[in-house]
């Protein structure tokens, strides 16, 4: 087997969103540091099953800006 194939392993900690921490192995960064994540299972509206917000930012409803004169009659 070759040597130094796989990366070290490293302990860190990741703060949730909430502010709760837990520790685990990873490859990222280096002993001790603090992983902080914006998005988790406790807030992601795909895991916690709350309606995602609608963006007014999107083609459709830029569309629907650009066309809203021209309704049906």
């Amino acid at each position: 087997m070759k040597k130094d194939l796989h990366p070290k392993l490293n302990k860190i900690k990741v703060q949730m969103t909430d502010g709760s921490e837990f520790e685990t192995l990873s490859a990222w960064g280096s002993d001790g540091e603090v992983m902080k994540l914006e998005i988790d299972p406790k807030s992601h509206p795909a895991w916690t099953g709350e309606s995602q917000k609608a963006q007014d930012k999107g083609r459709v409803s830029k569309f629907n800006k650009r066309f809203a004169n021209l309704k049906k009659n």
